[in-house]
């Protein structure tokens, strides 16, 4: 009887500590604003017209160069472009600079956003690329927080920087010399609702 009465203590005590974690799991999710944000923001791809406000966009840039970054050094360089008839002009440059791609595939480059962030890597330094994803994570995240939806971009890079039709825009940016243009953010208010798309758990393991 009482190896019985031990053994559905120890069976209690273990489903309390199951039943605990699993609760702290979900408090976390549900409390934790930081957790709750990366859970749930998802990549945008339509958006409403109007940009996003610049008073908003200074937080969120600010959260972006608050990023950790190798050394402190900052290896990035950040333009804002939020004019509507300047983002056509970039867009029909690249629609030029590739007489081959479909017109729809150039229009449609920058996804709709009608705010776009132009990061650059200080190409002296190897970590670099880096940085510039910390950088880009802070401000997509922050973001999400305020509600505004974000997207980030690499074919613009390629768009904008392999033919001369294109050269006049990215001078017109402004990059330092030994900087080059390196990923490119859309953001803005979402014209969509998208379902998170799965995540392979599997590809984590904890070494012992």
């Amino acid at each position: 009887m009482k190896k019985t009465l031990v053994t559905i203590g120890v069976l209690a005590c273990m489903f309390a500590s199951c039943q605990s974690k699993q609760e702290t799991a979900t408090t976390c999710n549900q409390e934790n604003p930081v957790v709750s944000t990366i859970m749930a923001r998802r990549s945008i791809r339509k958006y409403k017209p109007q940009p996003v406000e610049r008073e908003k966009m200074d937080l969120i840039l600010q959260c972006g160069i608050n990023a950790p970054n190798g050394q402190n050094k900052q290896s990035w360089e950040v333009r804002v472009v939020d004019n509507p008839a300047l983002l056509d002009e970039m867009k029909e440059a690249i629609a030029k600079g590739h007489p081959n791609m479909p017109a729809e595939m150039a229009k449609g480059c920058f996804r709709g956003a009608p705010t776009m962030v132009f990061i650059a890597r200080d190409t002296k330094y190897d970590f670099s690329p880096y940085d510039c994803g910390l950088l880009a994570e802070n401000m997509v995240l922050s973001a999400w927080s305020m509600g505004i939806g974000s997207v980030c971009l690499g074919s613009p890079v390629r768009f904008l920087t392999d033919n001369a039709e294109c050269v006049p825009y990215l001078e017109k940016l402004g990059f330092s010399e030994g900087y080059e243009l390196s990923l490119c953010v859309g953001f803005g208010y979402a014209e969509e609702t998208p379902e998170a798309k799965p995540r392979d758990w599997g590809k984590v393991k904890y070494v012992d």
